[in-house]
């Protein structure tokens, strides 16, 4: 799988390698709060995670999550990704940014650079979003990408009603 690039990010697809990294994003309290608890308390959990979750994915569809970093000083700064999600039938972009790195734009520019990416190289013209009706930045995000808010829906698995947009 390829990496991709902005002017100022590195997109690199996830690999079990960058499990401490996952184990740090996904415990951060707005993580948590806004995205869910993904249960990951160990470098084996998050290991596991990569492996049954995002690889699966990333060979089936050819694209999924990617870890982005700073092309500057090659930071890991956050995750964009691209997944088929249990209860939604058009694929779902989702991020996530550790918290010293958020309001700067890089979740704008990697995001639109993934939208980009699956329309060109693999044909996806429509994707969708979910985000709860407490996470403004992130319905701000989303809109500015250019999807519109469509219904509140209610995944498999989760009691929280979320916001669901598409393009």
């Amino acid at each position: 799988m390829n990496s991709y690039e902005t002017d100022r990010l590195i997109l690199k697809p996830a690999e079990v390698q960058d499990a401490d990294f996952f184990l740090e994003l996904y415990n951060m309290p707005s993580f948590i709060q806004y995205i869910g608890d993904r249960n990951l308390r160990t470098k084996e959990d998050a290991e596991n995670y990569i492996t049954n979750r995002f690889i699966p994915q990333i060979e089936k569809l050819g694209f999924g999550n990617y870890v982005v970093i700073l092309k500057e000083d090659n930071t890991k700064i956050g995750a964009v990704g691209i997944f088929e999600r249990e209860g939604l039938d058009v694929l779902d972009i989702g991020f996530s940014f550790l918290e010293k790195y958020e309001g700067k734009g890089y979740a704008y520019e990697s995001a639109n650079k993934l939208k980009e990416v699956v329309a060109t190289d693999f044909g996806v013209h429509k994707i969708s979003a979910i985000t709860t009706k407490d996470n403004f930045s992130s319905q701000k995000l989303i809109e500015r990408l250019g999807l519109k808010f469509q219904k509140m829906v209610t995944i498999p698995e989760d009691v929280v009603e979320l916001m669901y947009y598409e393009n």
